[in-house]
């Protein structure tokens, strides 16, 4: 077992000021005491965090707003072009009276998923004082403190106490997320268009605001402006069980609906294929380092491969996720569901997810790989700086019941909202995952791959994906230099994925493989990376059109250490763990990336 490395992180610096607005212009309906769900108006067939049952509708024309605005051209897509730099189009906060019925799967309780509107003021997000409280959040594994725990457990029931009509309810937060996933907004402008917050570089923003707020309503129930959640330390070898203080039934941190097979003392599997490993103890820890190395690392040298592909206004939904959103974010999803439930409620669905207080704890974790991430290297790890990106915005109600419009830009420092994390070791910062198949001398691997690629390729692309298959495709140039290498990632693009929401998608990514994936155990270096779609089970008019996106992976590390720099082309073998026949893939192909 590697050595462990506690990475200390940056300080933040002094909070920006910014004045609240007295009212939102587009917040433009009476308020309601006791919302239900507005008819909708037209359909969303590309969103991935949906379904729908409505069999009748055609699919919608999209305008690009860019045209519509600038007189350009050019398709809609996994790869949208980015529109010239003096171009804002972020994505606006909802209209919260335009709020809709949302999208469930076959199975699900009624439930309507949008906020209670008690006030149409909106004021923008200011961040605490310097001098206030700092919340550092604990590892969930290491808490003894009982005086802590009561805390915790009494605030989640008093947030489940709250009725309705109240935002801060633990029901109402709870369908934060099903609402900004699952259908129940519209971008601004775009009444055809769905607003998403997965699968593109929202992801981590918006998480990270949604914590923030349901963090402070829990403090200002118990009366304590210090306190904070805790977190689920699932990249330390120590705390990948579910945490202890989440499984005892008569507590409020319970959560009936999780999978009886994965309570502790089971580790939770990082690369869970919904199928359950023979690994020792020893074995899935070791694998699990060596993903969080790819996934932080090797896959994570630019912005856009860690944290995902821009999404502006006008665009549609789920331009490509991170590699952190792809693994382990999703497979510790479905990992924690309850595999008796007709869509893996509650955590394994991301409609029901907020329901468990576990889907909390496994969020700031991720939302703490965010900060690692760029302590890592600050060279490289740095937030993007385009425009469209940071001025975003998000609804939340705030402790005192506020509708609080905050951007991206003001949650780029947890710090500056005064909040931190314990810190622990990160002992796979030195645990590279490992080559598993012999090299073999330059000619030799590419008469051995070839000679897999005539055996094993049975169709061109756009490719139906029912079975492993393996493509050869070109480098555009090789034996870089390290100052080229330190310039610019190269990364393999898998685009065009398509598929539809009924069930939990997963494909394994393979290079110069030759046939042998099942010896490249889920640590093995010749796995450069998977595609991974939390479920949604739904049923599919044939008309409708299927969730289209794209997956990214860098390939520099692999090259170096599989010695395969100098080669001309890699041979890709892509393998559907779940979803097979049920997945198409557009094309292959390799570009470099800053």
């Amino acid at each position: 077992m590697a050595s462990s490395i506690l990475l200390k992180l940056p300080s933040s610096p002094t909070p920006p000021t910014t004045t609240p607005s007295s009212r939102h212009p587009l917040l433009r309906r009476s308020p309601l005491p006791t919302p239900t769900p507005s008819p909708r108006h037209h359909r969303r067939h590309t969103v991935t965090c949906k379904s729908t049952n409505n069999d009748d509708d055609k699919t919608p024309t999209f305008l690009d707003r860019r045209e519509v605005l600038l007189g350009l051209t050019g398709a809609h897509g996994a790869s949208p072009p980015a529109p010239p730099p003096s171009t804002a189009l972020p994505i606006e906060a909802p209209i919260l009276a335009d709020c809709g019925a949302a999208d469930l799967p076959p199975g699900a309780s009624p439930t309507n998923c949008c906020p209670p509107l008690k006030t149409s003021d909106i004021v923008d997000f200011v961040p605490p004082p310097p001098w206030s409280p700092f919340r550092l959040r604990p590892a969930a594994h290491l808490i003894t403190d009982k005086a802590y725990l009561d805390k915790f457990a009494l605030a989640i029931s008093r947030m489940k106490a709250l009725p309705d009509s109240d935002p801060r309810s633990f029901k109402n937060q709870a369908n934060v997320h099903c609402a900004y996933c699952d259908g129940a907004y519209d971008q601004v402008g775009f009444p055809d268009l769905e607003l998403q917050v997965h699968n593109s570089w929202l992801f981590f923003p918006f998480h990270r605001c949604y914590l923030y707020f349901f963090e402070r309503i829990l403090g200002k129930l118990i009366e304590d402006d210090s306190f904070a959640i805790p977190y689920w330390n699932w990249d330390n070898p120590e705390g990948m069980k579910m945490p202890s203080i989440y499984t005892d039934p008569t507590s409020s941190l319970f959560d009936p609906l999780r999978d009886a097979k994965h309570q502790p003392p089971t580790l939770v599997d990082l690369d869970y294929n919904d199928v359950d490993p023979n690994y020792t103890d020893n074995e899935q820890i070791d694998h699990n380092l060596r993903i969080m190395y790819r996934q932080l690392v090797s896959n994570a040298r630019t912005p856009e491969l860690f944290m995902g592909r821009p999404y502006r206004a006008g665009d549609k939904p789920n331009p490509g996720s991170g590699s952190m959103e792809n693994i382990p974010h999703g497979p510790v999803h479905v990992w924690s569901g309850d595999r008796n439930q007709p869509n893996g409620e509650n955590m394994g669905s991301f409609y029901s997810a907020g329901r468990d207080p576990l889907f909390y704890a496994h969020h700031a974790n991720v939302d703490r790989m965010w900060d690692v991430w760029k302590a890592i290297n600050k060279k490289r790890h740095r937030d993007f700086t385009d425009k469209d990106w940071l001025e975003t915005s998000f609804l939340f109600y705030d402790e005192n019941k506020r509708p609080v419009r905050v951007r991206v830009r003001d949650a780029l420092e947890p710090g500056v909202m005064r909040y931190g994390y314990e810190q622990m070791p990160l002992p796979w910062l030195k645990t590279r995952p490992q080559v598993k198949l012999a090299r073999s001398t330059k000619a030799a691997r590419g008469k051995k791959l070839e000679e897999h690629v005539e055996a094993n390729v049975a169709a061109s692309f756009p490719l139906k994906l029912k079975k492993a298959v393996s493509v050869t495709v070109k480098r555009p140039k090789v034996s870089r230099s390290a100052a080229e290498k330190e310039e610019a990632e190269e990364v393999l693009v898998v685009d065009g994925i398509e598929f539809n929401r009924d069930g939990y998608v997963k494909i394994d990514v393979y290079v110069n493989s030759a046939g042998h994936e099942e010896k490249v155990s889920p640590g093995g270096r010749e796995l450069i990376g998977s595609f991974v779609s939390v479920p949604h089970k739904h049923k599919h008019d044939k008309k409708e059109k299927a969730i289209t996106t794209s997956l990214r992976l860098g390939l520099s590390e692999f090259l170096e250490e599989t010695g395969a720099e100098g080669d001309e082309s890699i041979v890709v073998s892509l393998v559907p763990r779940k979803g097979k026949s049920k997945i198409k893939i557009g094309g292959l192909k390799i570009e470099f990336a800053s």
